[in-house]
């Protein structure tokens, strides 16, 4: 344990997004994994456990850790990260929560009303929500979750345009990476030559998460947005990175250009704050006729994976509308990377004392 840092437990670890936290913990400044959780490889090393699919190669010090059995009475850890499936965190994530700060990336508690949906950058403001909800709950500890993996590079774009020029209509169509099917993923019957128009549940969560994070917080309760919005999902063979077209209707009139100087500036409470994981530019737009791609531009940004990159800013029908297409690195910054955020956020502001 080095002095000073946090010690981090991380559930489901030995998932695709579990993998992406002992990447991106490993030489952090302020956190330090110190416990491994799992269910069936519970009682193996980690080394024995996971089935490695990165290109990068995992630290000798975590392969040679055990991969321990939840247990939220019994750990001794400052930090939980959650990336277990849906209904082992419904079972898990509160049980954490009750005794330590506790950030997840399962879906299981992200539309409870006491339970911040955090993307740094947008809504910081959110964190409020943590206040009721340790009073209500008399938790010692506390649950911020982090958004559906399509829906955080979605509102990243939404939140500088919605603020400019207020968005009252938004059509998205996505085309979303293998990896956010976790692993093993789809059959490989079922995607190579195709492409398949429905992800169960998806497009109901990214409209209802995108209406929450940017709602206003007020009284101690957050009330959504009431932009209208028709969410429409495929997954393709890519491996990682989900790309997304978006069509915006508008209260205010939109110049394109002004637009990309507008996405372009954009910056957010971790900018400000400098922190570790937060990249010097949450957008980046790209003016090619033909990007951005998965493949060239998912790692952008001076934190590779944490920005979203934009391109094909144009017109819409008329002059209070736009069209543009984005692209997000689905287990980075639409996944671990943000929760991590969160964490490095939620320390600087008091909440991991």
């Amino acid at each position: 344990m080095v002095k000073g840092r946090l010690r981090v437990a991380i559930l489901g670890v030995t998932g695709m997004v579990g993998q992406q936290y002992i990447r991106m913990l490993e030489d952090h400044p302020w956190f330090e994994v110190t416990t491994l959780v799992g269910s069936r490889s519970a009682g193996k090393l980690y080394g024995e456990a996971v089935e490695w699919i990165d290109s990068y190669e995992p630290p000798k010090r975590i392969m040679e850790m055990p991969v321990n059995v939840a247990d939220p009475e019994g750990e001794d850890v400052d930090l939980v990260f959650s990336s277990l499936p849906t209904e082992a965190a419904h079972q898990l994530d509160t049980r954490y929560a009750a005794r330590f700060p506790t950030v997840s990336d399962a879906s299981s508690y992200r539309m409870e009303a006491d339970v911040p949906l955090l993307i740094p950058e947008v809504n910081p403001d959110h964190l409020g929500i943590l206040d009721v909800q340790r009073r209500n709950r008399g938790w010692r500890g506390l649950l911020a979750t982090s958004p559906n993996c399509t829906a955080t590079g979605l509102v990243t774009v939404f939140k500088p345009l919605h603020d400019a020029y207020r968005i009252r209509k938004a059509v998205i169509s996505t085309m979303q990476a293998l990896s956010g099917a976790g692993y093993p993923g789809v059959p490989s019957l079922r995607i190579v030559d195709n492409v398949i128009p429905y992800i169960k549940g998806e497009e109901e969560k990214v409209a209802a998460e995108t209406k929450k994070m940017l709602g206003t917080m007020s009284g101690g309760s957050i009330s959504p947005d009431p932009m209208d919005m028709a969410v429409m999902v495929h997954r393709v063979p890519t491996i990682d990175g989900h790309l997304e077209s978006a069509y915006i209707e508008t209260e205010r009139p939109v110049n394109v250009e002004e637009a990309k100087e507008v996405l372009r500036e954009f910056r957010g409470k971790p900018q400000e704050m400098r922190l570790p994981t937060a990249p010097e530019r949450p957008i980046i737009v790209r003016e090619e006729d033909d990007r951005p791609q998965p493949r060239l531009d998912r790692m952008a940004g001076s934190v590779p994976g944490m920005s979203t990159v934009v391109g094909r800013v144009r017109r819409g029908v008329d002059d209070h509308s736009l069209r543009l297409t984005l692209l997000s690195h689905n287990t980075i910054r639409g996944a671990a990377g943000n929760t991590i955020l969160i964490a490095e956020m939620m320390r600087e502001l008091g909440y991991l004392g």
